[in-house]
């Protein structure tokens, strides 16, 4: 029995088959309480990781949605997610979303 053992099950139960670089990834930030940002093309799994985590930890999943132009200071202090969606919405027009 290999010490991911514990966390495997915990994301079997919620359906999720883990890898184990992915395993190993998720332990440290657990134990060193830091976040884990993902990033990769749509449809790799991100989102679904991040569902598998919320279910597995019994945590409520807080979704922020990036887009291009989006920087941390607008990401993390002024989070506004009606104004995320609108932007994703208007995608590659040059109409800008005002603060």
């Amino acid at each position: 029995m290999d010490c991911f053992s514990d966390l495997r099950s915990k994301f079997e139960a919620v359906g999720y088959l883990i890898e184990p670089d992915l395993a190993v990834a998720i332990e440290l930030v657990t134990r060193l309480h830091r976040p884990l940002l993902i990033e990769g093309e749509a449809g790799v799994g991100k989102t679904e990781l991040a569902k598998a985590m919320a279910r597995a930890y019994g945590c409520q999943l807080i979704r922020l949605q990036c887009y291009e132009g989006l920087d941390i200071n607008t990401a993390v202090y002024e989070w506004n997610y009606q104004r995320q969606l609108l932007a994703i919405k208007i995608g590659s027009s040059d109409i800008s979303v005002g603060r």
